[in-house]
């Protein structure tokens, strides 16, 4: 049983660094091209629909499975020492900064109305919330990475003894 808690566990934390890198590598870019109106009105839609069952399976999975996967194998010395790393970087590099860095940001824009504000204003808008947002996003993608790297490690070491 532990064994396929830990295969859940590696799995949720691959999808939510896959998400990551794919919005650093990607998505960013490509909205990065777009007008301010455009690019304003791409992310208030993009931060509402990522709020789904989905993604809260995955994001808060991952956040309840590394620590109980590392508790399950505390005795299992190599194995519990990935997870207890994988568990440290999503809550803090992951976990953390989404709730304390990129959330709020969205709250910010999702309160925005582009409909009724100036140019000026929307501009503003965006060079307040761009930057920032993409920075925080490249924090959790390498966090995402240390965090599936150990997860992937402890499962290869979980098969090893």
């Amino acid at each position: 049983m532990t064994t396929i808690i830990l295969i859940i566990t590696a799995t949720l934390t691959a999808l939510i660094a896959g998400l990551f890198y794919a919005y650093s590598c990607s998505v960013v870019l490509g909205l990065g091209k777009l007008s301010d109106v455009e690019y304003l009105k791409s992310m208030q839609s993009i931060n509402r629909e990522i709020l789904n069952p989905v993604f809260f399976i995955s994001f808060m999975g991952t956040a309840i499975l590394l620590p109980v996967s590392a508790f399950l194998f505390r005795s299992q010395g190599p194995v519990f020492v990935f997870l207890l790393l994988a568990s440290i970087a999503y809550l803090i590099g992951v976990f953390g900064v989404t709730m304390f860095g990129n959330v709020p940001l969205n709250d910010q824009l999702d309160q925005f109305d582009i409909v009724n504000s100036t140019t000026e204003n929307i501009r503003k808008m965006r060079e307040a919330f761009e930057s920032k947002w993409n920075f925080l996003n490249n924090i959790r993608t390498v966090f995402s990475l240390i965090t599936i790297i150990s997860a992937v490690c402890a499962c290869i070491w979980n098969k090893i003894e």
